[in-house]
C-alpha cells in the first residue's frame, strides 16, 4: 500500500506539494484557535453544593442538611464518589462524577434531587450549585481601592470624591470618614458594579467577591422600650416589611386615556425606615425611632483579604468549563479597564493576578524551547548530509508537522501547555525524513557519477522512488516503535489520565502526521528540488 503511495507523490509532487501548504496553512489557523494553558487542567468532572444555614451549628448543620443532601445524591447517574464537610452555618459537597458524563447532565441531574430535598430542609436553609468552573479556574483577581489624593484622585470639596478634611464624598451624597465606612462602601462598589458586569465577559462562569464588610441597614430593637409599648419583635420587623413594598391599584380611565394608579413606598434611607410606624397608643404614632436604634451597619463574616499588610477588598473571576484561560483571562482585563472608566471618582480596580502572564511566560518557554531544538536539528542535518538543500527539505517537516499536529489537538479537544507541547522530540519527528532525504540523496549522486552526467527528469524522479522505497521497512517499524512506546499513557486515568494522556495524544498526532509527511511531502521535494 506504501509503494503506491510513494509513486503517486513523486509523480505529481506539485499536487502534494500545494495539499501540503493548504493543510499547513489551515494548521496554522487551528493554532490560532488553539486553548492555551500553562498547565493541563487534572480537576475531575465534579458538580459543588452550597447549602448556607446561619443558625446552625457543625453538628447540626451535619445532621440536619448535609446527610440528607448526600442520600438524596446517592445513586446519580455516573456519580463515582461523594464528599462532604460542615463547618458553622455553612456546608459544601462536592459530586464527582464519571469523565464520560457531561457536566451539565451531571448538573441538571443534582438539581432534580436537590429539588426533592430541599421542602425536608430546616427553615431557612439556602442550597444551590457551584460555579461550571475547575480548581484552576481562578484566572483574574482584581483589587477594588481608592486611589491616594493627588495621585490620579484630586481633591474637589463639595464633589462626588476626595474632600479638604480626609473623609470621601459618595455620588449619593454620604460623608465616609472612618476607615471602616470607605471599606463597607468598596465592597458595594464591588458587588453592585463590577461582579455583575465582570459576569457578563465570555467565557466566566462566575464572579467573586472577598474581603471588605457588606453594607446592611440594621434596626436594633430596645426590648424595654418595647415591652413598654406592649409590642413585640414580630410587629417591629411586620411593620417595617409592609412600609417597605409598592401597590397597583389598577388604572383610572379619564378623556380616554388610562392612567396608571399605584403606591410607592419602598424604603431608600435611614431617615425613612426610622419614620416607619409602627402602632399607634391613644392615637399616637409609634415610630420605630421610638424603639429602636437604626443605622448602616455590616454584616458578620468568616474571612478577609490583605494586600502587604492592609486590608483590601478583592475579586476574582472564574472561567468557564472548557474554555481557552488565555483568552478569557485578556477579556478579563479588558473588562476591568472598561469598568475603570464607570467607577465613582477616586476609585479604581487593579488587576493582582492575570492568567494571561502565566500562559504568555509559558508560550515563551516553549517557544524558545522548540526554536532551539529547530536550529540545532537543522544545523545536524547538514553537517550530516552535506547538503544544504536537503537539510532544508527534511528540516520543513518540522513546522509541517506542528502545524499538523494543531489541526489534530483542536480538533481532540487537547489544549496547548507545557505538558504537552514540551514533550514534542524534534529528532523523533525528522526520524523518517532523514533516513529517506539521506538514501534518495546517495543514489541520485551515485547514478549521477556513474553516467557522468547530470540526470534526466524521468531518471531523476526514478530514483527518488526506489530510494524512498528501499527505506519503507526502517521508516516503518522505526516509527511503529516510538508509537507503541507511547500507547500505555493513554491507558492512565483520574489525574495520571488528565497530566499524561493529552502529551501522549499530541505526541501521537506529531509522529504520525511527520510520518505521512515522510511517505508524500519528502519525496515530492527531494524529487523537485
Amino acid at each position: 500500500m506504501i509503494r503506491p503511495i510513494l509513486a503517486f507523490s513523486v509523480a505529481n509532487r506539485y499536487a502534494v506539494i500545494l495539499v501540503t501548504l493548504i493543510a499547513t496553512a489551515f494548521g496554522a489557523w487551528s493554532l490560532a484557535r488553539l486553548p492555551i494553558d500553562a498547565v493541563p487542567d487534572v480537576t475531575n468532572n465534579q458538580v459543588q453544593v452550597n447549602a448556607i444555614a446561619p443558625a446552625l451549628t457543625p453538628v447540626e448543620i451535619e445532621k440536619q442538611v448535609t446527610v440528607l443532601v448526600e442520600r438524596a445524591l446517592a445513586g446519580t447517574p455516573g456519580l463515582e464518589s461523594l464528599r462532604s464537610f460542615s463547618r458553622n452555618g455553612f456546608a459544601q459537597l462536592t459530586a464527582v462524577f464519571s469523565d464520560k458524563v457531561d457536566v451539565y447532565f451531571a448538573r441538571q441531574q443534582v438539581n432534580e434531587r436537590l429539588g426533592e430535598v430541599r421542602n425536608t430542609l430546616p427553615p431557612g436553609v439556602e442550597v444551590r450549585l457551584g460555579p461550571i468552573s475547575t480548581g484552576l479556574g481562578e484566572i483574574y483577581w482584581w483589587a477594588v481601592e481608592y486611589q491616594a489624593a493627588g495621585d490620579g484622585a484630586p481633591v474637589r470639596d463639595g464633589l462626588p470624591g476626595w474632600q479638604s478634611d480626609g473623609s470621601y464624598l459618595t455620588p449619593e451624597g454620604e460623608r465616609l470618614r472612618s476607615d471602616f465606612e470607605r471599606t463597607v462602601y468598596l465592597r458595594t462598589v464591588q458587588d453592585w458594579i463590577i461582579r455583575p458586569q465582570m459576569k457578563s465577559v465570555p467565557g466566566v462562569a462566575g464572579a467573586d467577591a472577598i474581603g471588605g464588610f457588606v453594607k446592611e441597614y440594621q434596626v436594633k430593637p430596645d426590648p424595654m422600650k418595647l415591652v413598654g409599648y406592649g409590642l413585640g419583635f414580630a410587629d417591629l420587623t411586620r411593620a417595617i416589611g409592609a412600609n417597605n413594598v409598592t401597590r397597583g391599584a389598577n388604572y383610572v380611565e379619564r378623556n380616554g386615556e388610562g392612567y396608571v394608579v399605584r403606591a410607592r413606598g419602598l424604603i431608600e434611607n435611614v431617615d425613612q425606615i426610622r419614620d416607619v410606624v409602627v402602632a399607634t397608643r391613644a392615637g399616637i404614632p409609634i415610630l420605630v425611632r421610638d424603639v429602636a436604634e437604626v443605622g448602616i451597619g455590616r454584616e458578620l463574616r468568616t474571612g478577609s483579604a490583605s494586600e502587604n499588610g492592609r486590608e483590601v477588598v478583592l475579586g476574582t473571576a472564574l472561567m468557564l468549563i472548557g474554555e481557552n484561560s488565555r483568552t478569557v483571562s485578556a477579556a478579563a482585563d479588558a473588562k476591568i479597564k472598561e469598568i475603570n472608566k464607570l467607577l465613582p471618582p477616586g476609585i479604581q480596580a487593579r488587576t493582582l493576578l492575570s492568567r494571561t502572564d502565566l500562559v504568555d511566560a509559558t508560550v515563551r518557554t516553549v517557544s524558545r524551547n522548540l526554536a532551539e531544538g529547530a536550529l540545532l536539528v537543522v544545523a545536524v542535518l547538514f553537517l550530516a548530509l552535506g547538503n544544504i538543500r536537503a537539510a532544508i527539505i527534511t528540516a520543513l517537516v518540522i513546522p509541517i508537522a506542528m502545524m499538523l499536529t494543531a489541526t489534530g489537538m483542536l480538533a481532540g479537544r487537547i489544549s496547548a501547555n507545557l505538558m504537552s507541547l514540551g514533550a514534542l522530540d524534534f529528532g523523533l519527528i525528522v526520524d523518517g525524513a532523514v533516513i529517506i532525504a539521506e538514501n534518495s540523496l546517495r543514489h541520485l549522486a551515485e547514478r549521477q557519477h556513474a553516467l557522468g552526467r547530470k540526470l534526466s527528469l524521468d531518471e531523476r524522479l526514478e530514483t527518488v522512488r526506489v530510494s524512498a522505497e528501499e527505506m519503507i521497512k526502517p521508516s516503518v517499524y522505526g516509527q511503529a516503535i516510538i508509537i507503541l512506546v507511547y500507547v500505555p499513557l493513554l491507558t492512565f486515568t483520574g489525574v495520571e489520565g488528565k497530566t499524561f494522556a493529552p502529551m501522549a495524544l499530541t505526541v501521537l498526532i506529531a509522529l504520525v502526521a511527520a510520518f505521512v509527511l515522510s511517505l508524500t511531502f519528502v519525496p515530492a521535494m527531494v524529487a523537485t528540488f
